[in-house]
Order: C-alpha cells, then structure tokens, then sequence
C-alpha cells in the first residue's frame, strides 16, 4: 500500500467520442500512391501524399504555372551551389519554357556559371589551394569577368548583362551549359549582387572598384523594377542563398512599396538544405506577410530543385 497520501486520478468518468466523428488532418484519400513501373511523370506526382511539403510542392508548382499564364514575374534568385551541384540545365528548360522571367545571382553562382562555360568544370578545392595561396588565382577567371565589368560600366548596363554579353560574344564550348549565356539569349534579365572582397574576382589585380559598385547598383535597381512585377501573382524563388539574396530581395520590395507602387499577392519560397534565418524572415515571411504566401522546402539542392522543375512541369 502506497505511504503517499495523494491517490491517482480516477479516469472511470472520462467522457470520450466516436472516432469518424473527429476532425482528423490527414485522411485516407491524402495517403500516397505506390509508384508503378511505366507510370508518367504526372502520375509520379498524382501519387505523392496529399501531406506536408509535398503537398506545398504541388501548391508552389502550380503558383508558377498561374504566374506564367498571368504575364506576372518569376524570379529565381540563385546562390553559387545551386550551379555547383549541375542544376544550371534544369533552369535554363524553364527558362526556355517561359517559367523563369529574371535570375537574380549572388558574385558565386554567377563566377560558377562562367567557368563551366569557359572550361566546363568549376569548383576548386579551397582546402588543397588556399595554403599556398593559389585559392581563387585561376587566370582567366578574373581577367575576363572583371574586363566585363569594366566594359559593362563604360556601356552603363549591369554586371549581369555584362558578363552574359562577353559570354555571349565569346561563345565557349560549354556555352550550352550556361545559365547566364541562355538567359542573355533569351533576352531574360540576370543581375549579380555582390559584396566587394567576397568573391574570388575582387582579389586579382584588374579588379575595378569603381565599375563593380557601378554596375552592381545598376542591377539592384533594375532588380527593383522587376520584383514590381511580382504585384498579382507572380512568385520570388530563394535557391541557396543565404544572406546575400534574402537582405538584396527585401530592400527592393521596400524600394517598390516607398515609390508607391502596389506590391500585393504574390508568392516567395525558399528552398535549401538549412533552413536559416534571412532566408526565413526576409523571403518567406516579411515580404508577404498580409498578402501572399510563402512557402520553405528543406533538402538538397540537387535532389529538390529537380523535383520542382517536374512538378511544374506534370501539372
């Protein structure tokens, strides 16, 4: 016998319900499909749970393929591994297609893109070079892409207009495997934000201080003038940018709404393998707080941002 002289409770009177009466979150008819041998793109899709990021998935999908139909903006705002990881074909098909209306890229993804057009590889190994100081050096790199700018800013457009231009006029061997070279072609905007001593151009001797900040406010402001495009259903997509893009994307959101244009109902997502403040506040949340929405995927680049181009596309 207990020494305590409290009891337990008695749950005899514990008034229950039936359970088909209960609001419930997930349903039978939200549960996945098992995949089939031979089945469609779209039936991949049709099949995935009706749950979650998946879910979102198809919601964020079909905000794009609404986006495209309305004439209303889709930006991409890219950091550097989403090139690093061989995704660059992936968007230039949408691009192509007609769902990608502007790239807005941080110095990395646009000096990645670069080197695989030039040489067809990119991405050096930092812990093998950086000891003895060769991380960042290679040649043309910085000889071609700061020349760019410099011309860029005697021409007064941007740097991304700068380097898809050389890019363009060069026509490497990768070409076809350029992002900024297939969007310079098509005529679709790219602008770089950079921040001056983040990127290995900044460190060889042509660069130009002067022509850098010149034509990256350039694009910042020209950034400006398409985010005003999001106004009534257009989408603003992060992909692994994690400080960078998410601060550029909400002072133009601030810039379009002080110079009293409308700037309501559209949508932002941010996909990425962490899921990080900025990303979070300045994307997701802030920017259509009250009107839009803004969704979050978490996975690898490699793995998600494929899966969106299929969806989009089995819609």
């Amino acid at each position: 016998m207990s020494r305590y002289k409290i009891e337990p409770l008695d749950l005899s009177r514990i008034a229950t319900y039936p359970l088909a009466t209960r609001p419930s979150k997930v349903t039978a008819d939200d549960l996945a499909r098992a995949v089939k041998a031979g089945d469609s793109l779209k039936d991949f899709f049709d099949g995935l749970p009706n749950i979650l990021a998946a879910r979102e998935l198809r919601e964020l999908a079909q905000l794009i393929r609404e986006a495209k139909a309305k004439r209303r903006a889709i930006i991409v705002g890219l950091g550097g591994h989403v090139i690093k990881t061989g995704l660059a074909p992936v968007l230039i098909d949408l691009l192509q297609r007609g769902y990608v209306t502007a790239l807005a890229m941080n110095g990395s993804a646009m000096i990645h893109d670069f080197e695989i057009a030039l040489v067809g590889a990119t991405s050096e190994d930092v812990d093998a070079t950086l000891g003895e100081g060769s991380f960042g050096m290679a040649e043309e790199t910085g000889r071609i892409i700061n020349e760019a700018t410099k011309e860029g800013a005697r021409d007064q457009i941007g740097m991304g207009e700068a380097i898809g231009r050389q890019l363009s006029a060069m026509n490497p061997a990768h070409a076809q495997q350029s992002l900024m070279h297939a969007a310079y072609a098509a005529e679709v905007p790219v602008t770089v934000h950079v921040a001056i001593g983040t990127d290995i151009i900044h460190i060889h001797p042509n660069a130009d201080g002067a022509a850098i900040g010149q034509t990256t406010l350039y694009d910042f402001q020209l950034l400006c003038s398409i985010v005003r495009e999001l106004d009534g259903g257009g989408v603003y997509l992060n992909l692994g940018s994690a400080v960078l893009l998410p601060e550029v994307f909400l002072k133009t959101v601030t810039v379009v709404r002080n110079l009293g244009f409308r700037l309501q109902d559209f949508s932002t997502a941010n996909f990425d393998f962490i899921q990080q403040y900025r990303p979070l506040t300045n994307v997701v949340r802030r920017p259509v707080a009250g009107s839009g929405r803004g969704f979050s995927f978490t996975g690898h680049h490699e793995i998600m941002i494929p899966l969106l181009a299929a969806s989009i596309l089995a819609g």
